[in-house]
């Protein structure tokens, strides 16, 4: 039997894929926590909850109206998104001119009330989702089996990562986000509609919190609860890439689900905290996280 620093190849790395599937789900919340954060200022409690909403939104687009897993990648972030998008528009532009808390306030009891009513309406058991055929089994790579749609998500979710940091980083529109944040007096003065990008941005943050909901579907069962326990590691490891970070989001998101996964081989007992533990290391070190900037 193969062995690899003392434990057998396809432990290893089965845990490996484990941790990076675990990673892509981490990179993804991660980013859209680091965009709404990073861009608006909104610590965002409730993206545990839109997390949620985005895997039950493609289960009930399945079983409800018949659309299948590849419509729902696209329908449910945009439902999820709009309703995002209405949240900042009617309820957090309100108290922008306020204190910070009240926006985290606000957001941490929409959750409870997003939460509660899905529980009240599906219970508190799970509701299974089919991984798509296209996408089931898997192949023998000879020190391990990989499942495709495990694979998939991976895949995906890295695309996904570059997209979006590109999208922000490197292009015109996120330019005039930025700007729109730092200076929106300025902005309104050349003609750009600050309210309107704020609301697109704190929608889109929240829609790639549901088509992370949606890739975990298949993979856990889609529960009222899913997104409340997840929530916090996330927001550990957007603390540890530093607070409104998108290139720390996402290579922290990665990095800590395989360091997870490798706990688990090694140290089992350990793996529910390892990621406190490196929040806590990091903190002490590096107060503003690994890629943030110091104030």
């Amino acid at each position: 039997m193969t062995m690899i620093f003392g434990v057998p190849a396809a432990a290893f790395f089965g845990q490996l894929l484990l941790g990076l599937i675990n990673g892509a789900f981490y990179a993804l919340l991660s980013l859209g926590l680091a965009i709404i954060f990073g861009l608006l200022k909104i610590i965002n409690f409730a993206h545990g909850a839109q997390y949620m909403l985005g895997a039950f939104a493609a289960y009930l687009l399945l079983h409800l109206l018949g659309i299948n897993y590849w419509m729902a990648l696209f329908l449910a972030p945009l439902i999820v998104g709009t309703f995002g998008a209405l949240i900042e528009r009617y309820l957090l532009r309100r108290i922008t001119h306020i204190d910070h808390m009240y926006g985290l306030l606000l957001t941490f009891g929409l959750a409870l009330i997003i939460q509660g009513l899905f529980t009240n309406i599906f219970g508190v058991s799970g509701n299974r989702y089919p991984v798509p055929d296209a996408l089931s089994g898997g192949v023998n790579l000879g020190f391990m089996f990989l499942p495709y749609y495990r694979g998939w998500i991976v895949a995906i979710a890295v695309v996904v990562c570059i997209a979006v940091w590109f999208l922000i980083e490197k292009t015109k529109l996120g330019g005039y986000l930025r700007a729109g944040t730092e200076n929106p007096a300025l902005m309104q003065a050349f003609g750009i509609n600050v309210p309107l990008l704020v609301t697109l941005t704190y929608g889109f943050g929240v829609a790639l919190a549901a088509f992370t909901g949606v890739l975990a579907a298949p993979i856990y069962s889609v529960a009222p609860g899913m997104g409340a326990n997840l929530l916090i590691v996330v927001f550990a490891v957007v603390v540890i890439g530093g607070m409104g970070s998108i290139m720390g989001a996402i290579i922290t998101g990665l990095a800590m689900g395989i360091v997870e996964g490798l706990t688990k081989v090694y140290y089992p007992e350990a793996s529910n905290t390892v990621i406190f533990l490196v929040m806590i290391f990091v903190l002490l070190l590096r107060p503003a996280g690994l890629f943030g900037k110091e104030a």
